[in-house]
């Protein structure tokens, strides 16, 4: 039996191919798990557009979730960060770019800890879903310009307000300059995406191991959500002795950020950072470039292993 890509059945977005596949290249170091850990910075509009609610069916003005919410930008942010720094794990940043209007002060700790930013949209009150491909293409590019003015580089990478998209968003993406996408689970490696406007890069995103999903959608406490943690990472680290993996967790501000959640993840993330002498503790951009690296290193020495063809009665 081989193991070769072959097109997955129902479209044309990713190749199929099987975790009993040739394992990737190893990380660096030697080690075999890549983990990062995303925080979701997010700014909503008061009173228009979706958002994420604790308290459901609150009647206008919604004052209960606007303050919940405005918690992770005025304290949990903050804690979750500090949390991530005593644990020696570097920061992705999920970034609703009107952060940078509404709460610098917290952008700036942000940048100060070293957080990669990856482009998340304005606000969290908006949807790729409802635009036309004209207005989504000219939306990822002015999120990506606000981070390259603010930060003096352009996002590498894209994670979309509520996990939403429009059947042009992988090429808007890859046409925008994005590299990388922050929206999917369909393995534990980086997985190509097909786009008609360069290469884009799926990298495992936490779809269960995610504050969001679980703690409100399923109303997991927060024991459990720190439990799940664990467990992911137990089972991938085990696995990644077969294959070189990536593991990820997404936390919000206004969600972990509280300090009983807060207690709960640190216990977790005091686990990971234990095995740190087996574990690649990293960002996106850092696997991506590890990545491009490698095929670079591949393709030279493919180019230095060809043989030339003398021509007749010439010297090679």
């Amino acid at each position: 039996m081989t193991h070769d890509a072959v097109p997955a059945p129902g479209h044309a977005l990713w190749d199929y191919q099987p975790i009993t596949a040739a394992p990737g290249p190893v990380w660096p170091g030697g080690r075999r798990l890549a983990v990062y850990v995303a925080i979701g910075l997010e700014e909503y509009r008061f009173g228009a557009g979706q958002t994420e609610d604790i308290v459901p069916g609150v009647a206008a003005p919604d004052l209960v979730n606007t303050s919940w919410r405005d918690y992770g930008n005025r304290v949990g942010a903050f804690r979750l960060l500090e949390r991530l720094e005593r644990n020696g794990i570097p920061p992705t940043v999920l970034l609703n770019t009107a952060l940078y209007d509404t709460a610098p002060e917290l952008i700036a700790t942000a940048r100060r800890a070293g957080a990669e930013f990856v482009g998340h949209g304005v606000s969290n009150s908006d949807s790729l879903a409802a635009m036309s491909a004209a207005d989504e293409a000219g939306y990822l590019r002015a999120v990506a310009a606000r981070i390259e003015a603010e930060e003096g580089s352009a996002p590498g990478g894209w994670s979309s307000p509520w996990l939403t998209h429009t059947p042009s968003t992988l090429d808007n993406l890859a046409a925008a300059g994005y590299r990388y996408l922050l929206d999917l689970r369909l393995d534990d490696r980086p997985v190509p995406l097909a786009t008609g406007s360069g290469p884009l890069l799926a990298l495992p995103y936490a779809l269960e191991v995610n504050d969001s999903t679980t703690v409100v959608g399923r109303a997991a406490s927060a024991t459990e959500f720190a439990d799940m943690v664990v467990d992911e990472f137990d089972e991938l680290l085990e696995r990644s002795e077969e294959q070189p993996l990536v593991m990820s967790v997404v936390v919000h501000s206004f969600i972990s950020g509280a300090p009983f959640r807060l207690r709960a993840l640190d216990r977790a993330l005091r686990h990971l950072s234990a095995h740190r002498d087996r574990v690649w503790f990293t960002q996106p951009r850092a696997i991506a470039a590890h990545l491009a690296a490698q095929r670079t290193d591949q393709r030279t020495d493919q180019q230095a292993g060809a043989v030339a063809v003398p021509a007749r009665g010439g010297v090679a």
